[in-house]
């Protein structure tokens, strides 16, 4: 009792990692399937057709770039309410292909190719699976007017739907959900981490996890996480989602920003950049 006050006083005092666990992408008003880093379907406070503008003001510009793939971020909670050098908080993969209406018809568009975790009723919240969704679910769980965009060369955007079409890509999914996951270790992993192996994979093109976490930990930079060693020690007393056993030293895991930069200085990216809602320029 006396080491969980403590915790809680501590947490209290600093507004690092534990403090902003509440508040990073988790669902503001699931239903009751899972969802993760707010995706699915969440109660938003702008207007359903201001997402559906956004999101296809995202797939325009991507088909005018003549994206087959596309790797895209949101944030799904204020970055004001962010640790210190994350600003987006989900990723995940567009890919251009048929897809079915709500009318049973196939339409050419972008599915979304997800990794969400539990909503902590039909799957806890330290679990996460994976979920083919569409850019209007992306949407409506961000927070902020600007997504950041990951255009992959075509050679890499290739690489990349063979390795969704194929048992590689559930090979590279790690159940076991912590929302700062070290990109370095096989244990846990969060939907940034998620879209990074699978761009490990396919630039290496191996099938073997454990092989993108050897060349991970040999050439790619994780972002580090700024937080206090109480916050360390007692983070998950306050949110099991922020089990830090994976973690060796200095907390870091994977952010846009580390991977654009992992995948421009490997000559696996045409071009990385920051696209805004051009449609709405409400408060919230």
């Amino acid at each position: 009792m006396r080491a969980f006050l403590l915790a809680a006083a501590v947490l209290a005092s600093q507004p690092a990692l534990a403090q902003v666990a509440n508040n990073w992408d988790a669902p503001r008003d699931s239903e009751a399937q899972p969802v993760a880093d707010s995706g699915g379907k969440t109660k938003d406070w702008r207007p359903a057709a201001l997402n559906a503008a956004f999101a296809k003001q995202i797939e325009r510009d991507l088909a005018s770039r003549q994206a087959r793939l596309a790797i895209v971020f949101r944030s799904g909670r204020p970055r004001a309410k962010l640790p210190e050098g994350i600003r987006y908080t989900h990723g995940a993969f567009w890919v251009y292909s048929e897809v079915k209406g709500a009318d049973g018809k196939a339409y050419k568009g972008y599915a979304v190719h997800n990794l969400y975790q539990g909503d902590g009723k039909s799957l806890p919240i330290t679990r996460s699976y994976l979920k083919q969704d569409f850019p209007i679910d992306f949407i409506s769980g961000a927070a902020e007017d600007d997504v950041a965009i990951i255009i992959p060369t075509p050679e890499m955007q290739r690489r990349l739907m063979a390795t969704i079409a194929s048992p590689t890509y559930e090979t590279m999914h790690v159940a076991d959900y912590s929302l700062v996951s070290s990109p370095f270790d096989p244990s846990r992993q969060n939907c940034t981490e998620f879209v990074l192996d699978v761009i490990a994979a396919s630039a290496w093109q191996t099938t073997s996890y454990a092989q993108v976490k050897a060349n991970l930990k040999a050439h790619f930079q994780a972002t580090p996480v700024r937080t206090g060693l109480f916050t360390r020690v007692f983070g998950p007393m306050v949110d099991p989602r922020l089990n830090l056993d994976d973690q060796k030293g200095e907390i870091e895991t994977a952010t846009y920003e580390s991977i654009s930069a992992f995948m421009t200085k490997n000559r696996l990216s045409e071009t990385s950049y920051v696209l805004t809602r051009s449609d709405w320029h409400g408060k919230k």
